[in-house]
Formats: C-alpha cells, sequence, structure tokens
C-alpha cells in the first residue's frame, strides 16, 4: 500500500450527498478483484453519455460535460470534496480501489458511510470528516477555477489557500498505518520473525501437525 503523508492538490467539488458505492463503481465492475484498472469507471454513469462494460476501451467514449471530472479544471486533482454520508450502499470495496486508482488521495466530507470509511484507510485513501459549516466554506471557496488544499497528515492539519489551518482528527492506528504504507497484510509482516519462530517451535512441539498427507 502506498504510504500517505501530505498531498498539496486542486479539488474536485462533488455537490451531492449520500453518494453510495453503485454510483462510484456501479456493479457490472465487480467481476475483477485485481485492485487496479477502476480508475477509468470511476462515476460511470455520470461520466459517460453511454453504458459501460468491463473491459471497455473508454478513450473514444461519449463524456458527459457537465461532469466535473470531465471539466479541464479536474486535471491531476487529487482532493475530493463531497457531501455527508459519502459511500453509502453496498460494502465493495472495489469503490476505494476506484477511487484511488484514479488519483484521489484524500477524500473530505462531513460524514462517511461505516464501511466504507473502514475500506478507504485499508488501500491508502485518506478520508477526513470536517463539520458541516466548514465543508460549507470550503464548496463556496473550491467554485473558482484551480482551487486548491495542502493537506499535512503526520500534523492532522489542512491548509487553505487563503492560510486558514483546520485541524482534523484520525485515529492513532489508522495514522500510522497510512504515514507508514501498512495494510492489514503489510501490519502482518512487521511480525515475520516472530510468526516464523512460532512455526519453527510448533514444528518441533507438535511435528504430525507437518507431516505430509497420505
Amino acid at each position: 500500500m502506498r504510504a500517505f503523508r501530505y498531498i498539496n492538490s486542486k479539488v474536485i467539488p462533488l455537490d451531492r450527498a449520500n453518494i453510495d458505492t453503485d454510483a462510484i463503481i456501479p456493479k457490472q465492475f465487480l467481476k475483477s478483484i485485481k485492485r487496479s484498472g477502476f480508475g477509468v469507471y470511476l462515476f460511470d454513469e455520470w461520466r459517460y453519455l453511454d453504458r459501460g462494460e468491463p473491459d471497455m476501451d473508454c478513450t473514444h467514449r461519449p463524456l458527459n460535460p457537465d461532469f466535473i471530472l470531465n471539466k479541464p479544471s479536474a486535471f491531476r486533482a487529487r482532493i475530493l470534496l463531497t457531501r455527508e454520508n459519502f459511500g453509502c450502499g453496498s460494502s465493495r470495496e472495489h469503490a476505494p480501489w476506484a477511487l484511488q486508482d484514479y488519483g484521489f488521495r484524500v477524500i473530505i466530507a462531513p460524514s462517511f458511510a461505516d464501511i466504507f470509511f473502514n475500506n478507504c484507510f485499508k488501500n491508502g485513501l485518506l478520508p477526513i470528516v470536517l463539520d458541516t459549516d466548514i465543508v460549507d466554506r470550503l464548496f463556496a471557496d473550491a467554485s473558482g477555477v484551480g482551487y486548491q488544499l495542502e493537506v499535512d497528515l503526520a500534523k492532522q492539519l489542512i491548509t487553505t489557500k487563503y492560510g486558514e489551518r483546520i485541524p482534523f482528527e484520525i485515529e492513532p492506528t489508522r495514522k500510522h498505518r497510512l504515514l507508514n504504507g501498512l495494510d492489514d497484510i503489510g501490519l502482518t509482516l512487521q511480525h515475520a520473525d516472530a510468526i516464523h519462530a512460532y512455526e519453527e517451535r510448533r514444528r518441533e512441539e507438535a511435528p504430525w501437525l507437518f507431516s505430509d498427507a497420505a
């Protein structure tokens, strides 16, 4: 998993509440479990004027000119600003996969669906919960082209272009995992020596458990 420490990026203001995981990545794309290649299908039904299918070449698909991701100002934006209850609906992990594969590293909202929120941390995304009035103010500022924010995870601070410093909360274990790029497997592998020592000791104590099956 890619570590996250700091980012200074343009912001995509997606001004909709209750965006569910089927809107983030429609159900027909759930056949793959590769964790990559989903970025071109992110918000597929809003982003394109035709129906997307797995393995479709999106190069020449008709774009919805009114959707925010298709605006020139969205190019290389890494921060998504949205409304409450983001990521509701089914628990598909493909949703954070698609957001990260597109290029997002930070999502700011007043609230998130619980399972989606947890899945973000397991996939290198930083979901930040801010009060609604602060999110409202950020949306007002982000209406201009090329609005940027700095996000410093170590300091737990968002800094606006006007110099305003907005603190945010994050559970310490999740912060540690993001800063060090540790998913569940990476966290387990930190104890690889102890696991190996236990297996060797267990092999000596109960060799019959390790014998080849007849």
